[in-house]
């Protein structure tokens, strides 16, 4: 794996959402004026990962329990860390974690384009705020599928990976 930086992502409770940058505008997260949120909607989400509408296309919200989470471009994965002595364990152990794993029935996500993951409970129109990660995804449309596992005694990792499809 080639070596760059990490970035991890944390919520302040709550899922954390990967919304398309062509509709960020729209996710309005805990705030507006609506019965029910975008931040309610996305806690409804059951299970590991699910779809939103959000403007003319959809995020991806990470659900269960919320977990620091990065993602690694060379696996295409968004790994989330629920229990591990160090970073370095946690990369260590991504390949036979993903070698291993049992993963959840697919969801299928058409991508215009890059992504933001953040906290759900902020807009979308303020990033300051929601200090996303920037995910960079060609266009197209992809299945989604995601695990639980434990690599080791001490480390925990959910799996979020994204295969892209043909058009």
């Amino acid at each position: 794996m080639a070596r760059h930086r990490v970035r991890w992502v944390e919520s302040g409770g709550g899922p954390l959402i990967a919304v398309p940058e062509t509709v960020l505008p729209f996710w309005a997260g805990a705030e507006g004026d609506e019965t029910a949120s975008d931040y309610d909607r996305a806690c409804e989400i059951d299970g590991p990962v699910g779809l939103l509408p959000v403007g003319d296309g959809a995020a991806l919200v990470l659900g269960d329990e919320p977990a620091a989470t990065a993602y690694l471009p060379d696996h295409a994965t968004f790994v989330r860390r629920y229990a591990a002595d160090s970073e370095a364990d946690v990369l260590s152990a991504v390949p036979a974690a993903l070698a291993t794993a049992e993963w959840e029935k697919e969801v299928r996500w058409k991508v215009p384009g890059p992504v933001h993951l953040f906290d759900s409970a902020r807009p979308g129109t303020d990033p300051e705020r929601s200090d996303p990660l920037r995910v960079t995804l060609p266009p197209g449309p992809y299945a989604v599928r995601a695990a639980w596992t434990r690599p080791g005694p001490e480390t925990w990792l959910g799996l979020v990976q994204l295969r892209a499809l043909e058009r």
